[in-house]
């Protein structure tokens, strides 16, 4: 069975091994041992409780618990732009009017903004090939919202997602090589490890300080501006029935969109209850998704279950996957 558990240091070796695996452009995953060492210590910390709310980075590893492999992560941090501006671009339209011609011309743009202080965020969203079926990539991206849903105060009133821009068939960006590396002048390697490896001064420094006319960028590099990446199309399908948006924004180097969502309207959380649970039959019961009820310890999964009005039916097998040992709630949604 698959279930959706924290990581901790120990997991190391198999989040290395998922970060090259992610390939190009995976900003979130760097191929860093020791940045990766360092978020699995924060994300363990998190998950204890002793990281302030808005600076938790809590890590999620989906394992096999019949082969002990790890086949995918994903992320949620409490909030984004707490130690440093969170920079994106975004696209707007310009109006300019010529009473002497009697000429209106409306220009698009991208403007450097830091719009994203008051949100939390889900992302590193990665699954190892081979293993994208079977609803496992529903099960660890909706994990996340019921992470929020275990402690919602403990997260912002908005929630966004950054999807992986467009890269072509050569594992080449065209956003970055037609836009952002006029800025930046590093190859973009250099550029996405500096994301996670530094403090980001070096965007302060270097990102263009007025709107970037498209009318003046090249073909290829407009017309990738808010696409995704041809991996993460079916993360972004998942995002839009979670109820999640786009929000004009998109990534300064490889331009991928934005999206966002209010906590509560997000519809895994939405249709989320805590019931008690009760063992029982559940041969033929719908699937629904499950998880403890805390952040500590947090866990998830996929299971037959029977939901009433006033309690959840489930399987022995799938408490003791939970972690269940006496009674207790379960968070469930349909």
């Amino acid at each position: 069975m698959l279930v959706v558990r924290q990581a901790g240091p120990a997991d190391i070796d198999a989040l290395m091994e998922l970060a090259y695996l992610s390939g190009r452009g995976f900003t979130s995953l760097p191929e860093d041992r020791g940045v990766l060492s360092e978020r699995l210590l924060l994300s363990q910390a998190s998950f204890a409780g002793d990281v302030l709310p808005r600076q938790a980075w809590f890590v999620l590893m989906l394992e096999n618990t019949e082969t002990g492999q790890v086949d995918g992560l994903a992320a949620v941090k409490g909030g984004v732009g707490i130690q440093r501006p969170h920079f994106s671009f975004r696209v707007v339209t310009m109006e300019q009017y010529s009473s002497a011609t009697e000429t209106r011309f409306d220009h698009k743009a991208l403007v450097l903004v830091n719009e994203c202080g008051d949100c939390s965020e889900v992302g590193t969203l990665f699954l190892r090939p081979g293993k994208r079926q079977s609803g496992a990539g529903s099960l660890l991206a909706r994990s996340r919202y019921l992470l929020i849903g275990t402690e919602r105060d403990r997260f912002c009133d908005t929630v966004m997602a950054e999807l992986r821009g467009w890269f072509d068939d050569a594992d080449n960006s065209p956003f970055w090589d037609g836009i952002a590396s006029k800025f930046y002048r590093l190859p973009f390697e250099d550029a996405d490890r500096m994301i996670t490896s530094t403090d980001g001064q070096f965007i302060r420094d270097l990102a263009p300080r007025h709107p970037i006319y498209l009318e003046l960028v090249n073909a290829d590099a407009r017309d990738v501006i808010g696409a995704v990446h041809r991996h993460g199309v079916t993360a972004k399908r998942m995002l839009e029935k979670e109820g999640f948006r786009h929000s004009g924004l998109v990534d300064i180097f490889d331009g991928g969109p934005t999206m966002t969502a209010p906590r509560d309207s997000i519809r895994t959380l939405a249709r989320a209850r805590m019931l008690p649970w009760r063992v029982g039959d559940v041969e033929d019961a719908e699937l629904a998704l499950l998880s403890t009820t805390a952040i500590q310890g947090f866990r998830a999964t996929r299971a037959p279950a029977r939901i009433g009005a006033d309690h959840v039916l489930v399987s022995s097998a799938t408490l003791a996957l939970l972690g269940f040992n006496d009674g207790a709630l379960v968070q469930v949604s349909a």
